[in-house]
Parts: structure tokens; sequence; C-alpha cells
């Protein structure tokens, strides 16, 4: 039996540690170029799709002999292209095993930094080591980068060196926005992230957004007026009220409107903090994969810097 058939018998989690060293070659070229979609490897070569050729034996030549009948050559191909297919079967099996043990990984990361920044606490490679990532410690390069790019992406949170030799970390907030929204009660999850994307929206609208504009942006995004938020809590009071309060935003009606509309500025905190250079800047950095291109924004970051904002 092979070692990927031996695994199918195995817990998920069994069956990837029994391919620790294969996990570990996957996960390092998977951080070596971020571009690659991750694929799981095994120890033993696995044939491409599609692949008529028999298997091969580890001198290199033919597993079966070519001088034998035809109706002898026939039978074995059957039995080789089900054995390929049987192995395929297999690889992609331990395939989506290790994407959800990954993916799980990835969240248990997620909550353990947050817990580490409404601690405002340091984190170490070591103890995300030790209580995280444990076996799977070939991979810490794309858990750690998965997690810090969602923290980035949702809550606004940045993971930055602190000590290279001592491979120590803090967490602060994106943009040198001093607001995270953890003031209060029942406020478990950091806001920065949401005050982030709305800032880009009024941006990408030349300085000022409607908010029927806003609330189209944020339903693509599943966040909805009057629905509960895992993360955000409820945006409609956190982007009418909060914000607004915080001095993030104005929020205002749109002049001579009848009937009346309302908008959505940067408020006076907002401009202090942070500028429309620095959210293009931020926006061009997180969104490189997916190369998105946001011509208003990039307009209003060049009028601010001819301007000397």
């Amino acid at each position: 039996m092979s070692l990927e058939q031996r695994s199918l018998h195995y817990k998920p989690e069994e069956a990837l540690e029994a391919q620790e060293e294969a996990l570990g070659l996957v996960c390092v070229q998977a951080a070596a170029s971020s571009s690659s979609p991750l694929v799981l490897g095994t120890l033993e070569e696995v044939p491409t799709a599609g692949s008529t050729d028999p298997p091969q034996t580890p001198q290199g030549a033919s597993a079966f002999p070519t001088t034998i009948n035809f109706s002898r050559q026939r039978q074995t191909n059957e039995s080789s292209s089900s054995y390929e297919e049987e192995r395929l079967s297999t690889s992609r099996i331990l395939e989506f095993l290790f994407r959800a043990v990954l993916t799980k990984k990835v969240d248990n990361l997620v909550h353990f930094l947050l817990l580490k920044y409404r601690a405002r606490e340091p984190v170490t490679k070591a103890e995300m080591l030790e209580s995280v990532i444990k076996n799977y410690k070939h991979c810490f390069p794309v858990i750690f980068g998965k997690a810090s790019e969602s923290l980035k992406m949702i809550f606004g949170i940045d993971v930055k060196e602190a000590d290279p030799t001592g491979h120590s970390y803090v967490l602060v907030t994106c943009l040198g926005l001093s607001y995270d929204g953890l003031l209060g009660d029942n406020q478990i999850m950091p806001k920065t992230g949401f005050l982030i994307i709305i800032l880009v929206m009024i941006a990408m609208e030349g300085g000022h957004a409607p908010e029927e504009a806003i609330w189209e942006e944020l339903n693509v995004m599943e966040v909805y007026d009057g629905r509960e938020h895992s993360a955000y809590g409820e945006p409609k009071k956190l982007l009418t009220q909060d914000l607004v309060q915080e001095k993030y935003l104005e929020y205002r009606q749109v002049p001579y409107s009848d009937p009346a509309r309302y908008e959505f500025l940067w408020g006076p905190r907002a401009l202090a903090e942070t500028s429309y250079v620095k959210v293009l800047e931020y926006v061009i950095k997180v969104s490189a994969r997916v190369r998105f291109f946001f011509p208003s924004l990039r307009e209003a970051a060049l009028r601010e810097d001819k301007e000397g904002f």
C-alpha cells in the first residue's frame, strides 16, 4: 500500500502529518511565489491529468514490457489508467484536507493576533509556532502571510516586525489612524478596516460620496443596513454616528436635494491623521493582486500632492 493509500485511513491531521516533508516543500514554494495557488505535493510523483503514459520505475524505464501482444497491452493499459485515476483522486483528497487544515490555521492565527492586539502586547514567531502553528512549522511563512493580509484588509491592523533577530512583531492600526473602535461595551473587533474602506470610497467619489453609493459598495461586501455584521457590528450606527462623532467622517444633506439625500466626506480627524496620497498607496499595495484601478482616487491624490495638503 502506498503512502497516499495509507493516508486515506488516517484522520485529516494524521494524514497531513504523514506527509510533513512534502507539505514543507509545498509551503516553501508557495511562500516564494505568492501568485501561485497552493497545491499539495506528495512523496510520490503523481501523473498529470489526462496522461496516458504508464507509470515509470525509479530507473526511468517503463514498468510494463513492450514486447507483449495487443490484448495484454490493452488490459495492462486499462489497469494502469485505473491506477493513475486512483492516485489522482487520492492526491485531490489530500489537497482538500491540506487546504482545510491550512485555512483553519490561518483563522486561528488571526484570532490569536487579535487577542495580542487588544492586549497591546507584541508577539514573537516562537509564540505563534507554539500556540497556533505547532506541527505545521514548515508552513509558517504561508500561514503568517495569509493571516497578516486578513488582519490588514478586514480589520485595518498591520503586523510590523519590531526585532528581526528575535522575530518579534507589533500590531498597529494602518495608515497612521488612531481609531480602532474598541472602546465601549462589547467592542471586541477593531473597526479600523471599516473606516479605511469608507475613506477609500469617499476618495474614489472625488471627496464626497452619496450615501446610496456607499451602501451599494458595502452590500457587495455583504455588509447591510440593519443587519449585524460579525466584525463591524451594526454598520448603520458605525457609519452615521460613531465615525461621525469621532470626527473621521462628515455626514450631511446634499445641498438643495429634495427629497433630502445625504453624503459622506472626510472629517477633520481623517484629514489630520492621513491623506489621499497615503490612502492611494495603501489601496495599490493591498489590491495589487487584483489590479484594481481607481481613477478618481488617483486624481484626488495627485491634486492633493500638487496643492501641498
